[in-house]
């Protein structure tokens, strides 16, 4: 014992004196640096421009959200969750989800998943807040509280993570779980106050064919066919099928007036919601929106064709009838024909296996709906070509 403490005593002296032992000097060099390593292991060096921090996961809880001004709900494409029409955005589930937003004060913002595993797996992962669409019992995990409220919401889910969230939707849930069906319906307003119910009052699709007179604003459409190069009477003939010519009309999904203008789509062709039920205003909106989906649609040179398209755009929206040529186009039919071609995947995309498929940006939609406007609209416009041009 005594000549290993001399010997090491030794070799400390020597080594403090920088002596040439080169065997011994490389093993404290080797000893040196397990050292560093250990203590660089307990204590992580700070990040530098050539270094990148580690990640650490951030949970947005309600005070998060409210700070950010956002609430990001998770769901899925279908008719009582959520889906697009003319611009607009609707679904059970995602009116009532807008509606506990506004009541945060947050606006809400939309992430479509292609399947319940989806859904589960990017809530785990942070990318959303709240699964806004009724979640299989089958697929409950421990990770998430679930909540029910009347017979709409049957399932969504919060992350146990976001205990205040999950705290402010139960209590939401609770207050207005007799009001949901009122909170999940469309409702028109204009900024003086009046609102507007669903309504349509039926008018006879031609009012004197003796006279010549198909409705009691002809000389409208007259007027402002020239401007989109149509036949007025096919302007006439889709006024009917849209309101019946009734200018006071109102859908069920909000849309006004003779033409049927969405909100959104009324202020983008610059029609107030103090004029979108006149008349004028409303054609004349209308023809702006028919002009905006010709050039959309200018590459279909056949203008029957072209027709077509628009036609079913201005019902359905752009984004759902390009969807429709996306799936046409990937099974071998022509995107540019209507009849015996793009119309049969218009009537697919109400399906689940269609409107999932990656091709299809705008997800479900009720093609039979559209596919009818358009053969209606151009059977009536034969009938209306009895009447002087």
């Amino acid at each position: 014992m005594h000549r290993v403490h001399r010997e090491d005593r030794v070799h400390r002296e020597c080594c403090s004196r920088y002596c040439l032992f080169p065997n011994l000097r490389k093993a404290l060099c080797v000893l040196c640096l397990l050292c560093v390593l250990c203590v660089s292991c307990k204590h992580p060096k700070p990040s530098s421009p050539f270094t990148t921090p580690p990640q650490q996961e951030q949970t947005f809880d309600l005070e998060e959200i409210q700070n950010n001004g956002e609430l990001i709900i998770l769901t899925q494409y279908g008719p009582d969750t959520y889906f697009e029409f003319r611009g607009e955005h609707f679904g059970r589930q995602y009116l009532l989800a807008d509606a506990f937003a506004r009541s945060l004060g947050v606006t809400l913002r939309v992430e479509v998943c292609r399947s319940a595993d989806e859904l589960q797996s990017r809530l785990a992962a942070g990318d959303g807040d709240i699964i806004a669409c009724n979640v299989p019992d089958s697929l409950h995990t421990n990770e998430n509280q679930y909540f029910r409220g009347d017979t709409i919401i049957r399932s969504w889910a919060v992350s146990k993570q976001s205990p205040a969230l999950a705290k402010s939707l139960s209590a939401w849930i609770k207050v207005n779980n007799k009001n949901l069906l009122a909170l999940s319906t469309i409702q028109i307003r204009t900024k003086s106050g009046k609102t507007y119910t669903p309504r349509r009052r039926v008018s006879a699709p031609i009012r004197n064919l003796a006279k010549g007179e198909i409705s009691l604003y002809d000389r409208l459409f007259r007027q402002y066919a020239r401007q989109c190069n149509w036949d007025w009477r096919l302007l006439a003939a889709q006024a009917y099928q849209e309101s019946a010519f009734d200018p006071e009309a109102v859908s069920f999904m909000g849309a006004m007036g003779l033409m049927q203008l969405m909100p959104s789509t009324a202020r983008s062709v610059g029609v107030s919601m103090q004029d979108v039920f006149l008349p004028e205003h409303n054609i004349r909106g209308a023809v702006r929106l028919i002009n905006q989906l010709n050039q959309h649609y200018s590459f279909i040179h056949n203008e029957s064709e072209r027709i077509n398209f628009i036609l079913a755009a201005y019902n359905a929206g752009p984004g759902h009838v390009d969807d429709a040529r996306a799936l046409a186009r990937k099974y071998g039919k022509d995107p540019d024909r209507w009849l015996g071609h793009v119309d049969g995947y218009v009537l697919r995309m109400a399906e689940p296996r269609y409107y999932n498929l990656p091709e299809v940006q705008h997800g479900y939609f009720r093609g039979s709906e559209t596919y009818d406007y358009v053969g209606s609209i151009r059977v009536r416009w034969e009938e209306y070509k009895k009447v002087r041009k």
